[in-house]
C-alpha cells in the first residue's frame, strides 16, 4: 500500500522516485554539473546534492567539509571564497576504474554554486542535505529558495535535528523536508512498538539505509506505518540491480543511487 498522494508538489511524480545520488557518482565527479547533466540525460528527473557554505556566503553542491577528496586542492570549503572553489579540478580524483584512468582531469569540471544547478536545469527536482549545521546554513539555504521560488522543487534534509528544526521554523514549512536522525530512529523505533499513531511527524519523507550492520531498517513493517502516517520511505544509497528489485517489490516510495543508469533501467513495481 502506498502513502496518499502527498500535498507536496516534489513528492506527487510516479513511484518509485528514482535519485542520481550526488548526480552519480560511480559514472562522473560527484556533485558537478556533468554528473547532473549526465543523469539528466539518463532520464532522471530528481538528482540528490549536498550543501556547503563558501567563505562568501554562496550555497555550492559538495558533499565534505572539506576539498581534499574530490578536487586537486586542499582546505575547507567555508574558508574559500567561490572565486577560489572555482580554480580547483573537481574531476581531477575521479577514476571510474581503481585509479588506472582519471578522463575528467583537466576538463574544466568546478564545484557549482547551488544557483548553476536550479537555473541550468530548470526541470530537475532537488533532495539537498544540508552538511553545514549552523544558523549560517539554515538562513542562506531559506534565502535561496524564496528569492528564486523554489518552495516546490526542493526537499531539504539533514543529519542534525537542530537544523531541521530551524529550517522549518524559518520557512513556515513551505518546503518539504525529510526526517532527521533522532525523528528517523524515533520513528523506526515506534514502528517496531506499534506507536506511531502517536507521532505528529513534521517531516515528510524518511530517508534511510535498508539496513544498518545486521539490523533491518527497511521492511514491510517501516513502510507500513510510515504509508499510514502519509510519509514516503527513501533508500539510500543502493547500486546493485537485484537490491534496487527487491525494494521495489517491497514497495519503498524512493531509491538514491550511485549508479542511476542502472536505476532507470529497473521496471518499477508498485506493491
Amino acid at each position: 500500500m502506498r502513502p496518499e498522494p502527498s500535498p507536496r508538489p516534489f513528492l506527487r511524480g510516479p513511484l518509485p522516485i528514482a535519485f542520481a545520488h550526488r548526480g552519480g557518482s560511480r559514472l562522473w565527479p560527484e556533485n558537478t554539473m556533468l554528473s547532473f547533466e549526465g543523469a539528466v540525460g539518463l532520464g532522471c528527473r530528481y538528482l540528490e546534492t549536498d550543501a556547503h557554505l563558501t567563505k562568501d556566503g554562496v550555497l555550492v553542491g559538495i558533499h565534505d567539509a572539506t576539498v581534499d577528496r574530490t578536487t586537486d586542492g586542499s582546505g575547507l570549503v567555508r574558508a574559500l571564497p567561490l572565486a577560489e572553489l572555482k580554480r580547483l579540478d573537481a574531476g581531477y580524483r575521479f577514476s571510474p576504474d581503481d585509479g588506472l584512468t582519471h578522463p575528467h582531469r583537466g576538463q574544466g569540471v568546478t564545484i557549482p554554486a547551488l544557483a548553476e544547478v536550479v537555473e541550468a536545469l530548470p526541470q530537475v527536482l532537488l533532495n539537498i542535505d544540508l552538511k553545514r549545521h549552523d544558523a549560517a546554513m539554515v538562513e542562506a539555504m531559506a534565502a535561496f529558495i524564496e528569492e528564486r521560488g523554489l518552495q516546490d522543487r526542493l526537499l531539504i534534509a539533514s543529519f542534525a535535528d537542530a537544523v531541521i528544526k530551524a529550517f522549518r521554523e524559518r520557512t513556515q514549512n513551505r518546503v518539504a523536508t525529510a526526517a532527521a536522525g533522532w525523528e528517523t530512529r524515533r520513528f523506526w523505533l515506534a514502528s517496531r512498538l506499534g506507536l506511531t499513531r502517536l507521532i505528529r511527524p513534521a517531516y515528510d519523507a524518511l530517508q534511510v539505509p535498508p539496513r544498518v550492520s545486521r539490523l533491518t531498517v527497511v521492511d514491510r513493517r517501516l513502510l507500513g506505518a510510515a504509508h499510514r502516517r502519509g510519509l514516503q520511505v527513501h533508500v539510500w544509497t543502493v547500486d546493485e540491480a537485484a537490491e534496487m528489485r527487491r525494494l521495489m517489490a517491497l514497495g519503498v516510495d524512493g531509491i538514491m543511487s550511485d549508479r542511476p543508469d542502472l536505476l532507470m533501467g529497473v521496471p518499477a513495481k508498485t506493491a
